[in-house]
């Protein structure tokens, strides 16, 4: 029995693997604002190009939450994986963000419960 849910495993395949069944869709989801300090930054980055580090990480944390999210969705249904794992980004107000993963929980088919 799993019991963290970062032990819910992380598949990108868009197939069921035998001995599993479908348990539903899962999500989490995280919104995140930029502040002061970072807009600064990436006003002046803007002028002479190249990445913002500070956004990149901003983005990457975001990801992680939402991902950990998604596995505490799972582990709620009972899964031992999710498959077929999407993210999307979007801008909910000037200068927030949400991050969203998704997929499908799986689980031991009844056979094998």
């Amino acid at each position: 029995m799993i019991s963290d849910p970062k032990d819910i495993a992380l598949i990108s395949i868009e197939t069921v693997p035998d001995g599993l069944q479908p348990l539903g869709l899962v999500r989490g989801s995280t919104a995140r604002s930029r502040n002061i300090g970072r807009d600064i930054t990436a006003g002046l980055k803007n002028l002479v190009g190249g990445e913002v580090t500070s956004y990149t990480k901003l983005m990457a944390d975001a990801r992680e939450e939402a991902i950990y999210r998604m596995q505490e969705d799972a582990l709620r249904m009972g899964a031992t994986m999710v498959v077929g794992i999407r993210f999307a980004s979007s801008m909910v107000s000037q200068g927030i963000s949400e991050m969203v993963a998704w997929g499908t929980a799986v689980g031991p088919s009844d056979e094998l419960r």
